[in-house]
Order: C-alpha cells, then structure tokens, then sequence
C-alpha cells in the first residue's frame, strides 16, 4: 500500500516513515482516530515500509517481491487480529484466522472500512464480535515463532477496543516485552473503551479527521467525479472518507436509517393524546429489534448525530450542518426548532441508555419501545429560552 494513496495526514506520514529511517521504532504503537481517517491504510503501509526495507518516504522502493506480497495482503510476517464472531461456517471458538480470506477481501476492497461493513461482509450483523482469549493464543503462538524472512514480525490489533479483559490479560507481558524484531500496531475509535492496562504500554499516535479538500480530492482520483459532486459528497462526509465512498455509490446505510427516523419522528409527534401513533410506535420498534444489534447500534448513532445536527441549526451554526435528508418530504429546517436547550441533553442521554443496554444484550423491543415513548415527551418539551425576532 502506498503512502501516495492514503488521503491526507502527511504530517503522521513523515512522522511514520522518519523513525524507521532512524531506526527509533517503537514496539508498540496506537493508532486512534475517527472512522475513515485512515488508521488502519496507514498501519498496513508503514508495515510495508518496515518489512520490505523501503526509503525516501514511499514503498516502491526497496525489496521488490516483499512490496508485492503487501499488493495481495499476504506477507508471511504481517499479522492481523480484529473482532470476530461465530457464524455459518466457524461454530465456536472463532479467531481471526478463521476469517483471513474474508479480511484481505475488505481490506483490498475497503481499506476506509468500518466495523459495520466488516460484519455485513461475514454475514453477522445479529452478533457482535470481539478480541478475546482464544484470539491472545492465536497472537502469542504466531509472534514466538522466528520471522518468515528472517527480519521484523508485525502485528496488527484492528479495533482493539473491542478486546475484553481475558485476552487483555494475557498479551500485557507480550506488548509490554515482545520478542526482538516484533512490533505492534493497535488500532482504535473510541479512545474512552480500550482496556487501560493496554493503552498504558502503547505509544499512542492521533489520527484527525480529513479535511473536506482531502475527501474531495480523493474522490476525484478515484471515482472520476465533477469537482461540484465531489465537494457536496466531501462536505456531506464530516471528514469520513468511508462515508463518502458509500455516499458515492448510494449504497450507505444511513439511507435506510433516515427512513427509519422520518417515521419514527413523525410518529413520535402524533403521539401525545394519540393511541393509534402510540400503536405506530410499538410496531416500529417490533421492526427494529428484528433488526441485528449492530444495525440497531449503528441506526441510534445515526439518530443522535440528526439530533445533534438539528440542534446547531436551530441555533444558527449552519456552516457546522452536513446533514442533507435524502427524503423529499423531510426538512431539517422544519425539524431543527424542536430541538434546543430544554431537552437535547436528555434526548443524548436516553440515546446513551439505549446504546449501553443493546450491546449488553437488552430485549432490544422493550428498549426501544422505552426510548419511543421517551422520545414522544421530549419532543414536545418547550425551549426555556425565548425565541429571537
């Protein structure tokens, strides 16, 4: 992968790419930064650098069969370990071996990726995966072991805030003193999940989202766009490459997330003093608790970001908007004044409630029917503020 085709973050790249020239390579590294800044195309490319003895800052120019092997993701001293689950082909006990041909697959296709296109490409969106100690064994066995070649072995933890404590447990000696020549790349969103004793060991490394420019330009030298519908799509994103590229083929899911909320929304308000919205209510969360719960997941953190989105709106903070409703019939314009200072708080932190017990394993109908019910109060809660003429 070359450090050419990684959009933006040149200052990480120099960064990168100067401490193996320098030979001040740290054995531990964490990468955290927003869904599709570029964590793990970064990861896979300084792994490049390293293994296959690359220099002046790109990798094309060093071992030419050990950069060929990266085109294909299949370097013998590249390893991988990421979030999985069970499904119909692995029954129990599944480690990311299991899964490597499905990987390569996602990585070559989707390198700006996320979690949730990882699990719709396994067929689990009804689960929800995880790191664990099976996982730990599979990495220790692979890193005692010499190196294929005879140089440094990588391994690459994608998503580690999804390793519970087992398997944290048992890599803290390995992380913290590896064998010789063996690096560790982490790779994380959500900084406030990952296991302290983890982070601890780790140099970390921040990754900021793109830039609408960077987004734009990428799209323009990969997907051959007008520069007008590349910006509209760049500004659209919120710095999440993965977004626009789905944005692109009109193929995200917020498409159906947003007709799940206009309905929602609309039931929500008919609600009050109405026993048939009240019965729309209860059948929409029926829908959505059918639904797998990383779907469910994904679809209230969509909702909270609309909510936040209408809130700047309905003060002002038009240029912070990126929210374009793909309904004819649905204007955030109209929407955005329900929502301000009396009740956005408790709208996140019911939304918060939600999230927390669906990934808890909650009975996902009662949850939702709870946060509909919720939702038909605080929407018709009055600003304490009065309006400006």
């Amino acid at each position: 992968m070359l450090f050419s085709d990684i959009l933006g973050q040149n200052y990480i790249k120099n960064y990168l790419t100067n401490s193996i020239d320098k030979g001040r390579i740290p054995h531990a590294q964490l990468f955290i930064g927003p869904e599709g800044c570029g964590t793990l195309p970064m990861a896979i490319a300084y792994s490049q650098y390293l293994l296959c003895q690359n220099n002046n800052g790109e990798n094309n120019t060093g071992n030419k069969y050990c950069n060929l092997k990266f085109n294909q993701i299949t370097h013998p001293d590249l390893h991988f370990a990421f979030p999985v689950t069970t499904n119909h082909k692995i029954k129990s006990h599944p480690v990311s071996s299991h899964f490597l041909e499905e990987w390569r697959q996602l990585v070559l296709r989707q390198p700006y990726g996320n979690l949730f296109d990882w699990y719709k490409l396994l067929g689990v969106e009804n689960k929800q995966g995880q790191i664990g100690v099976d996982e730990a064994g599979e990495i220790v066995k692979s890193l005692t072991l010499k190196s294929y070649e005879g140089g440094y072995k990588i391994m690459i933890l994608w998503m580690v805030e999804k390793m519970n404590s087992s398997c944290a447990n048992k890599l803290l000696k390995l992380i913290e003193e590896p064998p010789q020549k063996t690096v560790f790349i982490l790779i994380a969103e959500d900084e406030e999940q990952i296991i302290s004793t983890i982070k601890s060991r780790c140099q970390t490394l921040y990754f900021p989202a793109l830039s609408e420019n960077e987004i734009k330009e990428g799209l323009i030298k990969n997907y051959e766009l007008d520069a007008n519908i590349a910006s509209k799509i760049a500004h659209q994103a919120n710095g999440n490459y993965n977004k626009a590229c789905d944005l692109v083929y009109q193929d995200s899911e917020e498409i159906q997330f947003e007709k799940w909320f206009v309905y929602w929304v609309r039931s929500a308000f008919k609600a009050k003093g109405n026993k048939a919205a009240i019965h729309d209510l209860l059948l929409w969360s029926e829908e959505i608790s059918r639904t797998g719960r990383e779907t469910q997941k994904q679809f209230l953190h969509f909702c909270q970001n609309l909510f936040r989105q209408a809130m700047l709106l309905n003060y002002k903070a038009k240029e912070l908007v990126f929210f374009e409703p793909k309904s004819e019939d649905f204007k955030l314009e109209k929407f955005a004044p329900f929502i301000h200072d009396a009740n956005i708080l408790e709208i996140a932190k019911e939304f918060q409630n939600a999230i927390y017990h669906i990934e808890r394993n909650g009975n996902a109908k009662i949850i939702l029917t709870d946060l509909s019910i919720k939702l038909t109060r605080l929407l018709h809660k009055k600003s304490s503020k009065k309006e400006s003429v």
